[in-house]
Order: structure tokens, then sequence, then C-alpha cells
């Protein structure tokens, strides 16, 4: 079975790439997501929280305000290390569990959608990687256009991640995804080639 990494600055759209692989039916592993269950059903990464950070709790909805826990990790560098330290080993359980469930199933194939995928050397895990990309200005009013979000948010957010021009050297392919959905299309289903696992190169 092929895992192949699917990753990119925030922006270049991997969401839109990673709907697309699914309609091919391919089995993709939502790191994003799992991060987001975390946070809303595992009571000891719960308790963790609500005691480390009281204020980032929600006591009208008995949930964590991922909003202002986004905010405190934004402003601190030692809440967000903190946070990334207690929620990364998890995360990495559930893609072991993914993929250890798609092989049993007979998967050929599997995605998994890591933002992160270079910076936590998650890519190590992966037979190949797939990253998405778009020009900036185009990477720039899609993110604009997400809530609380401005100017300050996205450079800080970019000085933590790798330079867009690094994922792109050492991935082994570069997905367009400023073109439409249909070309992003044809270029993922030429990458991940689900009836001949062996000639997954383009």
């Amino acid at each position: 079975m092929k895992i192949i990494g699917l990753t990119g600055s925030i922006g270049m759209g991997k969401s839109t790439a990673a709907s697309l692989v699914r309609l091919m039916g391919v089995a993709v592993f939502d790191s994003d997501c799992t991060v987001h269950d975390l946070l809303e059903c595992n009571k000891q990464v719960i308790r963790v929280i609500h005691s480390a950070w009281p204020e980032c709790w929600s006591g009208q909805t008995c949930r964590i305000d991922r909003q202002k826990l986004g905010a405190l990790a934004f402003q601190d560098e030692t809440v967000r290390l903190f946070l990334e330290n207690l929620l990364h080993p998890y995360v990495w359980e559930a893609q072991k569990r993914f993929v250890a469930h798609q092989r049993r199933m007979g998967a050929k194939i599997v995605v998994l959608d890591i933002p992160l995928l270079y910076e936590t050397g998650a890519d190590r895990r992966c037979d190949a990687v797939i990253c998405v990309d778009a020009p900036g200005f185009i990477q720039r009013q899609r993110v604009m256009r997400r809530g609380q979000m401005n100017e300050e948010k996205l450079t800080a957010i970019l000085a933590r991640q790798k330079p867009q021009s690094e994922k792109k050297k050492r991935a082994d392919v570069v997905i367009p995804t400023s073109l439409g959905r249909r070309v992003t299309y044809r270029h993922l289903r030429k990458f991940i080639n689900i009836n001949s696992p062996k000639s997954y190169r383009l």
C-alpha cells in the first residue's frame, strides 16, 4: 500500500485537493479534523487544557473555546509549543490506526493530509508527497476570506511554516490549485493512479 502525503502552506488548496482525492475513491486522513475531534472529545486533552487555561473554557457549551485557545497560542509561543507537544502524539496514533485499518481493507493507496508534514517529520512515513500550490496573491485572497484572519496573523502563520518554495522542492510532485478544479483533478488523477499503484509518479 502506498502512503501519500498531502501538504502545502496555508491557503494553497489542501482541502480542495483532499476532496478531489476522495472523489477518486481514495481514503484521506484529515489531520486538522483529528485535532478538532481531540479538542471536542478527548477527556485527557480537555482536562489538561482546562486546567492550564481555564479562560479558554466555555461554561455555556462546556467545551474548549477553540477561537480563544487559538488566539492565545498565536500570542504566546510557549502555549503553541505546549499544545503541539500535547496533540501531535495523539494525531500520530490516529494516523497509524487509519493506515492499519486501510491496509486491512485492502486499500492500494491512502493519503495523509498533513499541513505541517515537513515541519513534524511526517514525510518520513510517506512513500511520496504531493505539495499543492497557487500564486501568492491567490493564497492571500483565499486566506483573507476566512473568519478571524488578518495580515498580521497570516504573516505569523507563514513565519512558523517552512517556506512554500522549500516544500515544492522536497515534494515528489507539485499540483496547481489556481487553474480550476478540473485541472487540479487531472493532475491528481495522474499522480494517484488507483488502478496501477506501481505507476503513481507523473
